[in-house]
Parts: C-alpha cells; structure tokens; sequence
C-alpha cells in the first residue's frame, strides 16, 4: 500500500500535539512549583527577535489546521490569537487536536496533485502540489514551531527531554 498524505500528516499532527500538550503540562507544574507569574512563561522567547512562547503554540497549530483544512479543501476554524496562560494555550492545542481527527483522510489524499494556495504573510500568496506543500512547507514550519515552543520551556528550566518532545510515537520496544 502507498504511503499517503493522510497517513504522513495526521498522525504527524496528533503525535506532536499530544507531546506539546505534555510538555505544557509539564510547564504548568514548574510554574506552580516556582510560584512563577502565570503571563512569565507565555510571554518568554529565545531572542528578541523570536516569537513568545504563546506566538509559537498558536503558529504550529495554525500549521496543522490550516495545512489540513487546505489539503482537505475545507475552511478551517478561526481561533483568535488571544491565549495569555499556559491553560489557555492547552486549550489552543486540544481545539486543533479535535479539528485536525476531524478531518476527512480521502480528502486529504485526493489532494497530491492539486494545487493549493495560501497566504505569504499579508500580501503575498504561494501556491504549491498538495504533496509538496504538505512535504516543503507544512511539516517543516510545524515542526519548527513546535520545537521552538519547546526549546523555550526548557531554556526556562522546565524538565522536558527528547521523549516528551517526540511523544507517543508509533514504536515498538524489544
């Protein structure tokens, strides 16, 4: 059986969203255990010049919805960029978890040769083959994301390593 786009983003986008879930997780109880501020580590980046932590959750959300919804040739949610708590970011996440398994993988896969347009920032547009975008330009930008928000939580001390970066994925342990 081929390896499809439904098959290569999906689970991709469940597996990586489940480990930042965690690792959020993991950052609300270094908050608590430190008394730190709630808006302390939301706001925190690695440079100036670098999103927040909010910033990077919110852009590797937004990468798997808007990515899925495109390859599925559906609109996806509007979420307003408003989280200020780690809580409020969880939520982000979870809220594109159930979008992203809602959408229809036939779809998906039906869109490899299909040209999908999205915006550039707020002028520009790019337009790619469902595969390539999904391959050049989904995957990598959410991945980027979600390692940036988690190289910010561990710069701040939280105890995260590898495995909770990777998350459940498919393996078998002898």
């Amino acid at each position: 059986m081929p390896y499809s786009l439904s098959q290569a983003s999906i689970p991709v986008f469940e597996i990586a969203l489940t480990g930042l879930s965690g690792v959020l997780d993991k950052a609300l109880a270094f908050q608590a255990a430190k008394k730190l501020d709630p808006a302390t580590l939301p706001t925190f980046r690695l440079a100036p010049d670098m999103f927040t932590l909010t910033r990077q959750v919110q852009v590797a959300c937004d990468q798997a919805k808007n990515g899925g919804a495109r390859l599925a040739g559906v609109e996806p949610p509007k979420f307003e960029d408003n989280e200020k708590t780690l809580e409020e970011i969880k939520g982000r996440v979870a809220k594109t978890l159930d979008f992203v398994k809602s959408l229809d993988k036939g779809k998906i896969d039906a869109s490899a040769d299909r040209e999908i347009t999205f915006p550039l920032g707020p002028v520009n547009k790019g337009a790619m083959k469902g595969d390539d975008y999904l391959t050049h330009f989904v995957l990598p930008n959410f991945y980027f994301h979600c390692t940036a928000a988690y190289a910010i939580l561990r710069h701040c001390g939280v105890e995260v390593g590898k495995r909770d970066y990777l998350g459940a994925i498919p393996m078998k342990m002898t």
